[in-house]
């Protein structure tokens, strides 16, 4: 069983940065791949970024591409998302999730793809 928390969401301006953290526990971080989704009120949950699990394959949404990177650091079991020129519409709860593979497969995903999630953190921005 893995837990997974994240943190660094809040309030900010449009054009504003952020960086999500998310911790994990209880499992081997460095064998699975990662993610991060979001979810909007209203709306289902969409997929925003993944990184495999040495990091040398990343994956995003086009609404994001060019603003949102997504790294992690094996050896404090942490994946990140730094979330630069922040738009409202980027304004959701984020989750991390383990995947149950090393692999990604680009920016397609089921729930059955994932085997963790994190509480969520809430990410707002103001126009």
């Amino acid at each position: 069983q893995v837990q997974l928390v994240e943190s660094g969401g809040g309030l900010v301006q449009a054009g504003g940065s952020l960086r999500l953290s998310c911790a994990a526990s209880g499992r081997t971080f460095s064998s699975y791949a990662m993610g991060w989704f979001r979810q909007a009120p209203g709306k289902e949950r969409e997929f925003v970024a993944a990184i495999s699990y040495r990091g040398s394959s990343t994956s995003y949404a086009d609404s994001v591409k060019g603003r949102f990177t997504i790294s992690r650091d094996n050896a404090k079991n942490t994946v990140y998302l730094q979330m630069n020129n922040l738009k409202p519409e980027d304004t959701a709860v984020y989750y991390c999730a383990m995947y149950q593979t090393s692999w990604i497969r680009g920016s397609r995903w089921s729930y059955s793809d994932l085997g963790s999630w994190g509480q969520g953190t809430q990410v707002t921005v103001s126009s």
